[in-house]
């Protein structure tokens, strides 16, 4: 049985709820999830991931997610990682989805593997963001398939 862990860097919410659909939607996959909205390198235990994170300020990762960050740039090999951002942010900003293209940077240059290119999602278009997320799912549980 496969287990996701989704971590989540949220300022606002947004990026919490797109998160929240897509555990359901796994969840109905039969795939576990755990869902760390505060999350610390030591409780993530299953080395797929997928990350949900907004992007705050000038391109800085939510407040929620700073630890975590700190901890994993004090990591030498995350080579055991596959993993997929999704990020949300707003085009109309010089910074747009800054904090998931840092963060899927940060992950490769440890050795981790990224599973797919990031999903970048715009606030400021039509679907809503958990609408977009849930469309993009299909291709991240095909790639799962393909690694298995």
């Amino acid at each position: 049985m496969q287990h996701i862990e989704i971590i989540v860097g949220s300022q606002m919410g947004s990026a919490e709820y797109v998160a929240e659909q897509l555990q359901e939607a796994l969840q109905d996959q039969g795939i576990v999830t755990a869902l760390h909205e505060q999350p610390m390198l030591n409780d993530i235990v299953h080395p797929l991931w997928l990350v949900v994170t907004s992007t705050y300020g000038a391109g800085d990762y939510p407040d929620n997610l700073l630890s975590f960050i700190s901890e994993l740039d004090q990591q030498n090999n995350l080579d055991h990682i596959d993993f997929a951002v999704v990020g949300i942010g707003d085009t109309s900003y010089d910074t747009y989805n800054f904090a998931a293209k840092n963060c899927s940077q940060l992950l490769i240059n440890k050795g981790a593997t990224q599973l797919l290119a990031n999903l970048e999602i715009d606030v400021l278009g039509d679907a809503l963001p958990e609408d977009t997320a849930l469309q993009w799912l299909p291709q991240l549980l095909e790639k799962l398939t393909q690694t298995k």
